[in-house]
């Protein structure tokens, strides 16, 4: 079917291709790229985006012994792709199949576990400067979006970068774009640069009468950079790049892969640091996906010709809040929101459009996300911090210190929470119970379905202290009990949703369901299950477990987070407090180990977190009892 890329097995390959077949190739990408996601789903817009500057830097550069290190690494498929693994590209984010991220353990040319932005330049420095110390000789080259210079690790590097000297190339993969349209500062400078004309004409003319004169010495070039930079200095404000040390070249045409190449091989020729700036388009070569690039950002499986999904979901935990946020804003006048770049993923695009003085999107920031939260609370504002909870992670200090110490009204809306399907161990929310329950002053409750989610938000609003509301990704499981009425839940109380007299399960959140699914299966082996459905981490309803453990000599917590340090230790820990002896506990969670990419039903079903695993682990209990017989 591909006339290039079928006999492109490894980067090398690339090497004594001509323009005109790399160019061929590209389309050929595109088209492997569109065609799989359209089946698995995955990051759309910002792979097509980068098709040409992946080519170019494999086709200038050596891999894997030339470093090229991915910012998040949700546009590296076609360095997949080149990389050798064509093959089992059908297989992207599926279980047991190849990431959508990079991945050390699959490849070479993958140097980290990445998944996470803003981290590249920080570690192509730590590689340089190992490089430095072996005494080797390569070239490392961080590849970054314009979404990763909205957060501040970005800078720490590019501040360190620059004060160390060393030869490191920082390449900006500039689309406009991270998730959503790019806000601050840095955007809009970054627009400016687009936008000189008189520079580029300048700079572009330069170029070619350099590219004219044969053999250019090392002194030349030098005379040369210098003129630029005299150039740049003239007709641009700020000169944001060369501040921090680093030579700027650019910006150029991103999908020009004769031109990129040309640019590349120069680079390679200049000492220190070095940063590259592209302008690429989101979704380049798919209409849809240019058109509605923060839509088709991540996508389930589509239709090609029109880019819309194949089905349309119920209404999700996102939308629920979303909604349930513009409600309140009404009841709440000094109700505020913030997001990180997440303002469609975390359902807030209503709530924007509403009220876009009381939405605050900080770009790709956490940390400053919950600090900014902090000083809005101190005013008497109602802050509502929505970030899903594997990027929460990234601000845990700011919500011990600038948050809970001051003990300031925050709500900390967690998205994502528990296991999230096929991005896979970078982006599940397994971690936030363990992070989020030792810190004083701190409630943390989760919902069982879209009706508490509601109450619950409600609830925070009303109190005067921090509150992390914790909900999963996907659809609620009973949309036709949400209703437009709010109630206050009694902090610290749990709900018994079932009685019984066998054993107790005591399950948080999107686990009842599970919970209450299995107690019905179990009524057909004569076992009579009681559910509680405990609502809050923090405070625990201690009263409510310690009659549970007086009236069962079997329990079984289950939750969406590891087991260490979730609330099945919790409960431990208060059986450890009150000596209470003669209770069989049993655990059902995610193990101590980062879980694997794949859909979150076959997540919960191979960890025993589904309905037919926890009646299996519960049979296990009675297996010698007279119940069964």
């Amino acid at each position: 079917m591909y006339s290039i890329l079928s006999k492109v097995k490894s980067p090398e390959d690339l090497k004594n291709l001509s323009i005109r077949e790399l160019k061929l190739l590209a389309q050929e990408v595109r088209q492997e790229i569109i065609t799989t996601v359209s089946r698995t789903g995955g990051h759309l817009g910002s792979n097509l985006g980068v098709v040409e500057l992946t080519i170019a830097l494999h086709k200038v550069f050596s891999s894997p012994r030339d470093k090229i290190i991915w910012d998040v690494g949700h546009q590296c498929y076609t360095h997949k792709i080149l990389t050798g693994r064509r093959d089992c590209f059908h297989t992207l984010r599926q279980y047991g199949g190849i990431s959508g991220f990079p991945k050390r353990e699959e490849s070479p040319h993958d140097h980290f576990n990445t998944g996470h932005t803003s981290t590249a330049i920080s570690m192509a420095l730590g590689v340089a400067l190992a490089r430095d110390l072996n005494k080797d000789k390569f070239n490392v080259i961080a590849v970054v979006g314009d979404g990763a210079l909205t957060g501040g690790l970005a800078y720490e590097g590019l501040n360190n970068a620059g004060q160390q000297k060393r030869d490191i190339i920082v390449i900006l993969n500039d689309n406009k774009m991270s998730i959503s349209p790019n806000v601050g500062a840095i955007s809009s400078y970054l627009n400016r640069l687009r936008m000189e004309p008189a520079y580029k004409r300048v700079k572009e003319d330069l170029e070619i009468i350099i590219s004219n004169i044969p053999n250019v010495g090392e002194r030349i070039w030098k005379l040369t950079n210098r003129f630029k930079r005299s150039i740049k200095y003239f007709l641009l404000n700020g000169m944001f790049f060369e501040i921090w040390g680093f030579t700027y070249l650019g910006p150029f045409d991103g999908h020009n892969i004769g031109g990129l190449i040309r640019v590349l091989e120069k680079a390679k020729k200049i000492k220190g640091p070095l940063f590259i700036h592209t302008l690429t388009v989101k979704g380049k070569g798919y209409i849809p996906a240019e058109t509605h690039s923060t839509r088709l950002h991540g996508v389930t499986p589509f239709k090609i010709e029109t880019g819309k999904p194949f089905k349309q979901n119920k209404i999700s935990y996102s939308e629920v809040f979303g909604l349930a946020m513009e409600e309140l804003a009404s009841k709440f006048p000094r109700l505020v929101a913030i997001t990180a770049a997440m303002t469609d993923g975390t359902g807030l695009a209503g709530f924007k459009k509403r009220f876009p003085d009381r939405l605050f999107d900080v770009g790709i920031a956490e940390q400053h996300a919950v600090s900014m939260a902090s000083g809005l609370a101190s005013e008497g504002m109602k802050p509502v911090v929505a970030i899903y909870s594997t990027f929460l992670q990234r601000a845990i200090d700011q919500i011990i210190l600038d948050v809970c110490l001051s003990n300031f009204p925050v709500v900390f809306a967690i998205d994502r929470s528990g296991v999230v399907g096929e991005d896979g161990p970078t982006h599940h929310g397994v971690f936030d119970i363990s992070l989020l329950r030792a810190i004083p002053n701190l409630i943390i409750m989760s919902p069982r379905n879209g009706r508490e989610l509601r109450d619950m938000l409600f609830t925070a609003l009303t109190l005067n202290q921090p509150v992390a509301l914790r909900y999963p990704r996907g659809e609620v499981p009973d949309p036709g009990s949400i209703n437009s009425t709010f109630s206050t839940i009694p902090i610290g109380k749990g709900e018994v949703l079932r009685k019984g007299k066998d054993l107790a399960f005591i399950a948080l959140g999107n686990m009842v369901a599970n919970a209450l699914a299995s107690a019905e299966e179990l009524t057909r082996f004569g076992i009579e299950v009681e559910v509680i459905s405990l609502r809050f981490v923090k405070p625990l309803d201690e009263k409510l477990i310690l009659e549970t453990l007086i009236n069962f000599d079997k329990i079984i917590i289950i939750e969406d987070n590891v087991i260490s340090g979730g609330v099945g230790s919790a409960i431990l820990e208060l059986i450890a407090r009150e000596g209470i002896a003669g209770v069989k506990v049993t655990q059902i969670g995610l193990p101590d180990k980062f879980i694997e990419a794949g859909s979150i039903s076959m997540l919960h079903k191979i960890y025993g977190m589904d309905c037919e695993g926890i009646t299996k682990t519960t049979l296990k209990l009675f297996s010698d009892s007279k119940v069964l017989t």
